[in-house]
Parts: C-alpha cells; sequence; structure tokens
C-alpha cells in the first residue's frame, strides 16, 4: 500500500497544538532507563483505555502482560481523547511520544509517510504468524511495515428481527423492507445525513461507494466522480429521497431509537453489537452482511506501532510478540467484543451461543476496507470534508449527485496536487 507525503495532516496537528505537550509516563526520553536493576518501563497509548467498556479488559491485558515476566514493565500513556491523533502525531515531529501506540488508520499513514514510525520488517516473523490477509494488507505503508492489527470492526447490517423476521439479500429488497417497514414513529432504517456529522457521513457513505464497486482513488490517482462511485451514492440518496430514514436525527438519537425498537436497519461496524446490548439487553436483533451487489464494506482498523523516537524499541516489540501469541489474541478478541485481532483467532463455543451474530462479523474481516482514500490517508480528512459537502449538497437538491462528485474531484485534485 502507498501513501503520499504526510506534511498537511501533521502541519494541522502543529497547528491544533502549538506547544510540545509531555505524555505522562513517556519512556521514549530516557536512554538511561536500560541501565538499572529494574524492568525497562515504556508506555502504550490507546483511546481505547479510556472506554469504560473495554478500558478496563485493555488495562488488564497489560497488567497481565507485567505480572509474566520482569523485563519489560508497560504503563497506559496519558492522551486525552478528543484530540487523540493530533496530540500524538505532535510528540512524535517533535521527537517525543509513546513507544507503542495504538492509531486510527489516517494517523497511522500520516505518521508512517512521514518516517516517524519504527518499520517491522526486520522485527516481525511473519511466517510464524498466521495473521488474516485482508486487514494485515494496510499495515504496509510505501513497501516497508508499519504496524500489526490490534483491532479490525467490521460493517454488516443490523436489523430488528421482530420488526423484521426475514432481512434483504439484495439492494432492491433492502429498500422495499426499509419502505414496507416506515410507519408513523417507525422507521425502517438510519443513517447520519448532516454536515454536524461529517465523520460518521463518510462512513456511513463508505458503504454504499464500496459495495457498488467503487473506491475512492486506484492508490495514485483520485477516482471520486467514478461511474461506480457516484452509482453507490445515488443509491444512498435513493433510500433518502423515500423518506424512510429519521431525518435530521444525530446518530445518539437514532441509535437509541434502534434499542427502542423504532428504527429498522442500520448499517453499522462490530463495535456497535456492545453498545446496542448495553442499550437494551432484551433488543432482538441480529447481523447479516450487507446486501449491496459487491461483496466489500468499510472498516475500522486500528494498528498497533512502535514510536520511530523510542528509546526501547526491543522492549516495545516484546510487548507487541506477546500480544500475538494465541492465549493473549483470544483475550483480546474477548475485550474487544465483536472485532476482529491480528490473528487467525476462533471464538469460545460460549459466546457464539450467546451472540451468534459474531460468526457473521469474523466472516467479512477478509472484505473489510479501512475508511480513508487509500494512497492519500494523511489527506483523508481534507478528502472527506470536500465530498461530504458536496454530497449532502446533493441530498438536499442543490445538484445531481453525478455533478457533486465532478466538483469534489475538482476540488481534491486540487488539494492533493495532482
Amino acid at each position: 500500500m502507498s501513501s503520499r507525503p504526510a506534511r498537511r495532516l501533521l502541519a494541522t496537528a502543529g497547528a491544533l497544538v502549538t506547544a510540545t505537550i509531555v505524555i505522562a509516563g513517556c519512556s521514549s526520553g530516557d536512554p538511561t532507563a536500560d541501565g538499572g536493576d529494574g524492568p525497562v518501563t515504556i508506555t502504550l497509548a490507546a483511546s481505547t483505555l479510556g472506554d469504560p467498556g473495554r478500558g478496563p479488559g485493555l488495562q488488564a491485558l497489560i497488567d497481565d502482560f507485567n505480572a509474566a515476566q520482569d523485563e519489560v514493565k508497560v504503563e497506559p500513556a496519558s492522551v486525552p481523547y478528543p484530540t487523540f491523533g493530533q496530540t500524538v502525531l505532535t510528540q512524535l515531529g517533535g521527537g517525543e511520544g509513546p513507544d507503542l501506540i495504538r492509531f486510527d488508520m489516517p494517523e497511522f499513514e500520516a505518521a508512517a509517510s512521514a518516517g516517524l514510525l519504527e518499520p517491522l520488517d526486520e522485527r516481525l516473523d511473519v511466517d510464524s504468524l498466521d495473521l488474516l490477509s485482508g486487514p494485515d494488507q494496510y499495515m504496509t505503508v510505501d513497501g516497508h511495515r508499519y504496524g500489526v492489527i490490534f483491532e479490525a470492526a467490521n460493517y454488516g447490517l443490523f436489523y430488528n428481527a421482530d420488526l423484521i423476521p426475514n432481512p434483504p439479500t439484495t439492494f432492491d429488497e433492502f429498500v422495499q423492507v426499509a419502505t414496507s417497514t416506515t410507519s408513523g414513529d417507525v422507521y425502517g432504517l438510519a443513517f447520519r445525513q448532516t454536515q454536524a456529522e461529517e465523520a460518521g457521513v463518510w462512513q456511513d457513505i463508505f458503504n454504499y461507494v464500496y459495495g457498488f464497486g467503487g473506491e475512492w482513488s486506484d492508490g495514485e490517482k483520485l477516482t471520486l466522480n467514478s461511474p461506480k462511485v457516484v452509482a453507490g451514492l445515488e443509491a444512498f440518496q435513493q433510500l433518502y429521497d423515500a423518506n424512510v430514514i429519521p431525518k435530521g436525527a444525530d446518530a445518539a438519537t437514532f441509535r437509541k431509537m434502534f434499542a427502542q425498537g423504532k428504527v429498522g436497519m442500520e448499517l453499522n461496524n462490530g463495535g456497535y453489537a456492545t453498545a446496542t446490548v448495553n442499550a437494551n439487553p432484551e433488543l432482538n436483533f441480529d447481523v447479516v452482511r450487507i446486501p449491496f451487489p459487491v461483496e466489500k464494506q468499510g472498516a475500522l482498523l486500528a494498528p498497533i506501532v512502535i514510536n520511530g523516537n523510542s528509546a526501547h524499541k526491543d522492549a516495545a516489540m516484546t510487548f507487541i510478540n506477546w500480544l500475538l501469541e494465541p492465549e493473549q489474541q483470544q483475550q483480546l478478541q474477548s475485550v474487544l467484543g465483536a472485532s476482529s485481532v491480528a490473528t487467525v483467532t476462533e471464538r469460545s463455543a460460549e459466546s457464539l451461543a450467546e451472540a451468534p451474530y459474531l460468526a457473521v462479523l469474523d466472516e467479512l474481516t477478509e472484505t473489510g476496507v479501512p475508511q480513508v482514500v487509500l494512497g492519500f490517508g494523511a489527506e483523508t480528512p481534507d478528502i472527506r470534508r470536500i465530498v461530504v459537502t458536496e454530497v449532502l449538497a446533493a441530498l438536499q437538491g442543490k445538484q445531481d449527485m453525478k455533478t457533486a462528485m465532478d466538483k469534489a474531484q475538482e476540488q481534491a485534485t486540487a488539494l492533493v496536487g495532482g
């Protein structure tokens, strides 16, 4: 996988965080730590450590590593969640930062492209690992491996089985079911459609674009206005125009409606399963593959990487290798819920009996695509803003979708300089 220079995103991060912020517990600036009698202390930064649902389980995993040996000690780095990506990128650019980082894909590509991460080509014994090839292919930037999958959350069709006993298997059926389920204060479908939720709109339209055979780029050039991209977005607009969604409702509102039985279907990732169960343990919902023509869908991929500035790269690699062992992969998968991990990892019979949809979500791993513009990961946030703005203008009747994407292609091409 290739990536263009990441100066734009790094410059944005620098503007947002103008001063060097010392991350609590950072060990990369202490080259003398290896000389002591105690273990080498390294830091791990992960936004999910602050997740009230999964954070305690991840901390327990770290505690297990620390108890398993006495040479390396991992401590969580304190990074504010709202600015996690920008803060860590700024730290890396200033020669600081945590030793280990769980990144999202745009920040991963930006950091890798800028030479801020430690290459793992010679450090990771790939032949000894049963890696999931689908998500793992995105761990390479400019011909070098810079990460390994920490979490892969796949997108599927979540549906209320009481409202919809037979889920759709084609797009035409999808439209038909959404229409027939909509009645009174019950809606057949829900998705985001406001500029205030730009990132969420991007996630929602991503499934339509790739599900109709489109791609935002060919890896080298943008293809925002290609016929298949336009076809996917026209399918999205078809459902918007059909008045089968609660228009104007934000994600928090319509997800609450789904939990209350007021929305029949949603396209969402595996992390949504845990949230849905917590919101209403009695809800009779299930998950199937998104019924679009092409078996491709979005995926939230999160690599774990080593800071290129770290003074303790070997110690950091010790933790990664431990995390990739089968027992730890099973434990991590259990903590993450309905997400996949780096390696082929079987679910327990108990978990599958309790939540059969886990098997469905796991099967989607090989066809998941990270929600970035391939080859333009660092520029994805700016391209996303352009695309979403033009798509929403089309939904509002200000232009047709072909015109919207022609305009997006022109603006984005000027942005990336190609």
